[in-house]
C-alpha cells in the first residue's frame, strides 16, 4: 500500500504526532522534527494546561454553589475554601510534561524517529533540521507535513512581559492569584481563562471589543454565559478596545480606545493567534499563504507543492486539537495511498471550556437566522431536566437543529456541565445522519442529562 517510504513531520503537535503514528502504521518510515516538545503547544502551552487549571476551577464552582444540597463547609464565608494558585501551576506543568512524555514513548515504540531542532524546507522533498548547537542535517522526505501551530498574537503597546502582562502561555508562571485580572479578548480563550480566574477568586474584568461574548458561538449561549458571569460579579466591558497595556508600581493599566482606563494587579492578552509560518522556506518551496499568513490547504491536506501537507493551527482551518490530527491523519491516509475521506466540517463539534461550557456540532442559530439553512430547532431549558434539579443545575440547555420532512439531525447546542461529554450521541447523529425518530427510540438512563437531548428529539418529530 505504501508506495512512499519516507515521510517528514515538522512540528509534534496533534497534527504532527497523529500523522507520524498513522504513516508508521502504513509501514512508512517516519522522522518527527520538534522543537519545543511533542504534544506541541497543545500539551504544553494550551489545551492541556487550560484544562487541568480549569479542572481545579470546577471544583472550586461545586464547592461554592453546594450549600443547597445541604454541604456545609468549616468556617463558612467566601474564604472557606481557597486555592493555592502556584500548586495549582507546579500540578499543571508536570501533568503537561507527562502528557508530552507519552506522547514521546508511543512514538518510540512505533518506530519513529524524533529529531530535536527546527525543521525547514529546503524545496518540496528535503527538510534540514537544525538543533540548538546550530548543527544541520538533511533529511529527504516522499511526503512532508507541515504542523508549525500557531502561537499568541501580540498587540503593540500591550507587549507580555511574563509577570503583570501575561499571554495565555505564559499565566503557568505565577505563584500568586491574581488579586485583580483583566481579560483582554472575549473569544474563546478569554471567556474561557475569565471563568477560570473568576471561580479561583480573582476578581475579574472581561474587555470585549464585541457587544457581546463569544462572539462566533450561539446566542442563546453566549447569553446564558453571560448572565452567569452577572451573577458571579465579573464585570464585562462591552464594544470596548483595549489601545495599550502598561505596568504600574504594583500593577497594570489597560488604556481603550475611548480614553478610558481600567486598573488591574495582570492583564491577560487573548487577542488571537497568529501562524508560525515565517522562516521555514514554505513560500519558497512552492507552499501558498493566505493573507494572513496560514498555510492554504484543501480538505485532504495538500498544499500547492507537490508531496507537501499541512495540518493544524498552521492552516487556520478550525483551531481545534482534534482538527488537527483528523487533518494529519488524512494527509498520511492520501500521501501513502490509504483509503481516505476529505475533512467535513460540518462533523466537527467543538467545545468552550467555560462554566456552563458549551458544546456545538454542525448547523448553528446563526444558519437559521440568516436563511442559509432550512431546518427545525427545539430548545429545551436544563432546569426542567430531573437529575439538573437533582444536582442544582439551573443555568443552560439543550438545543437540537434537524431537516424538515425527512427529521435528519443537523446539529446542535448544549450549555450544561460537562457539555463537552453530552453532546457526543448528537455529533454521532450529524455524523451518520440519523433522524430525530432514531434518537428518539434510543434509550437513555433515568434521570439524566442526557435525557433532554431525547426528549428534544421527541418534541421535533412532530415539527419535522
Amino acid at each position: 500500500m505504501c508506495a512512499m517510504t519516507r515521510v517528514v513531520i515538522v512540528g509534534g503537535g496533534p497534527g504532527g504526532y497523529e500523522s507520524a503514528l498513522v504513516a508508521a502504521q502504513l509501514g512508512a518510515e517516519v522522522t518527527v522534527v520538534d522543537r519545543d516538545g511533542l504534544g506541541g503547544s497543545c500539551v504544553l502551552t494550551d489545551c492541556v494546561p487550560s484544562k487541568t487549571l480549569i479542572a481545579t476551577a470546577e471544583f472550586m464552582t461545586s464547592a461554592a454553589d453546594s450549600g443547597p444540597l445541604g454541604v456545609r463547609i468549616a468556617g463558612g464565608g467566601p474564604a472557606a475554601v481557597s486555592v493555592d494558585l502556584g500548586e495549582v501551576n507546579a500540578r499543571v506543568k508536570r501533568l503537561a510534561a507527562a502528557q508530552s512524555a507519552d506522547i514521546e514513548a508511543r512514538l518510540a515504540r512505533e518506530g519513529v524517529r524524533v529529531v530535536k531542532g527546527r525543521g525547514r524546507l529546503e524545496g518540496p522533498s528535503v527538510v534540514v533540521a537544525t538543533d540548538a548547537a546550530g548543527a544541520e542535517q538533511a533529511l529527504p522526505a516522499d511526503a512532508i507535513l507541515i504542523s508549525t501551530g500557531a502561537r499568541p498574537r501580540v498587540v503593540a503597546g500591550a507587549e507580555p512581559d511574563g509577570e503583570r502582562i501575561l499571554t495565555w502561555e505564559q499565566v503557568y508562571d505565577l505563584d500568586v492569584l491574581p488579586e485583580k485580572l483583566i481579560v483582554v479578548g472575549s473569544g474563546v480563550t478569554g471567556a474561557e481563562f475569565a471563568s477560570a480566574y473568576n471561580a479561583l477568586g480573582s476578581e475579574v474584568v472581561l474587555v470585549s471589543s464585541r457587544e457581546h461574548v463569544l462572539p462566533g458561538e450561539d446566542p442563546d449561549a453566549a447569553r446564558v454565559l453571560e448572565d452567569v458571569f452577572a451573577r458571579r460579579g465579573m464585570q464585562v466591558l462591552g464594544r470596548s478596545r483595549a489601545q495599550s497595556a502598561v505596568r504600574t508600581a504594583d500593577g497594570v493599566v489597560v488604556t481603550l480606545a475611548d480614553g478610558s482606563t481600567v486598573e488591574g494587579t495582570h492583564v491577560l492578552m487573548a487577542v488571537g493567534s497568529l501562524p508560525n509560518t515565517e522562516g521555514i522556506g514554505l513560500v519558497e518551496s512552492g507552499v501558498t499563504l493566505n493573507d494572513s499568513g496560514y498555510v492554504r490547504v484543501d480538505r485532504v491536506s495538500r498544499t500547492a507543492a507537490r508531496g507537501v501537507y499541512a495540518a493544524g493551527d498552521v492552516t487556520g482551518v478550525l483551531m481545534l486539537a482534534s482538527v488537527a490530527a483528523m487533518q494529519g491523519r488524512i494527509a498520511m491516509w492520501h500521501a501513502l495511498g490509504d483509503a481516505v475521506d476529505p475533512l467535513d466540517l460540518r462533523t466537527v463539534s467543538s467545545n468552550v471550556f467555560t462554566d456552563p461550557e458549551i458544546a456545538t456540532i454542525g448547523v448553528t442559530q446563526a444558519d437559521l437566522d440568516s436563511g442559509a439553512e432550512d431546518v427545525r430547532v427545539v430548545k429545551l431549558p436544563l432546569a426542567t431536566n430531573a437529575r439538573a434539579k437533582m444536582q442544582n443545575l439551573s443555568d443552560g440547555f439543550v438545543k437540537l437543529f434537524c431537516r424538515p420532512g425527512t427529521g435528519i439531525v443537523v446539529g446542535g447546542v448544549v450549555v450544561a456541565p460537562q457539555a463537552s461529554e453530552l453532546i457526543h450521541p448528537i455529533t454521532i447523529a450529524v455524523k451518520h445522519r440519523l433522524t430525530v425518530d432514531d434518537v428518539a427510540a434510543t434509550f437513555t438512563v433515568y434521570p439524566s442529562l442526557t435525557g433532554s437531548i431525547a426528549e428534544a428529539a421527541r418534541q421535533l418529530h412532530t415539527h419535522a
